[in-house]
C-alpha cells in the first residue's frame, strides 16, 4: 500500500475513507455548510491538503447517489489534483436540479481515486499506422 501525506485542516472531519472493503475510491466530505442554487455551481472546501507522490494524480469523481437523487455532480469530472498541488482540496459541484441544494458540514460530496499519471513525450512523425477504424469519428464504432 502506498502512503500519501495528508494535512487535516478541519479536525472535526474524518480523513477520506473507503466506504466498503472493495470500494475503488474514497469518499470526501464538505468542510463547510452551504447551498448551491438551482442550476448553479460552487467550489466546496474539503478540509484537507495532500502531498501526492510524483507520478500520481488524484481524480475527483461524482457520487452516484447525489447525481441520481438531486442532479448534483462534479462540474469538471473527473477533476484532477496534480502531484505538486499543496492547497486545500475543493470540489466544484454543479446543481442541475430545479431547487437549491443544501450541503451540510461533513456531508459526503464526492469520491477521490489516486492513480498513476505517467508523463509522456511526443514523437513527431509524417505518418501514423493504419487501423480498421482509421479516421472515422463519433459513432463510427457502432455505438
Amino acid at each position: 500500500m502506498i502512503e500519501v501525506a495528508i494535512h487535516r485542516l478541519d479536525a472535526r472531519l474524518p480523513l477520506p475513507e473507503y466506504a466498503t472493503a472493495h470500494s475503488a475510491a474514497m469518499d470526501i466530505m464538505a468542510a463547510e455548510a452551504l447551498a448551491i442554487p438551482a442550476r448553479g455551481w460552487c467550489a466546496v472546501p474539503c478540509g484537507f491538503r495532500l502531498a501526492l507522490p510524483a507520478g500520481y494524480e488524484a481524480q475527483i469523481r461524482p457520487r452516484s447517489g447525489l447525481a441520481l437523487r438531486h442532479g448534483v455532480t462534479v462540474l469538471n469530472a473527473p477533476g484532477t489534483i496534480d502531484a505538486d498541488y499543496r492547497g486545500e482540496v475543493k470540489v466544484i459541484l454543479i446543481n442541475h436540479g430545479e431547487d437549491n441544494f443544501a450541503i451540510s458540514h461533513g456531508m459526503r460530496i464526492a469520491q477521490m481515486l489516486i492513480l498513476p499519471a505517467p508523463q509522456w513525450s511526443w514523437q513527431e512523425t509524417d505518418e501514423l499506422d493504419d487501423t480498421e477504424r482509421g479516421g472515422r469519428g463519433f459513432g463510427s464504432s457502432g455505438l
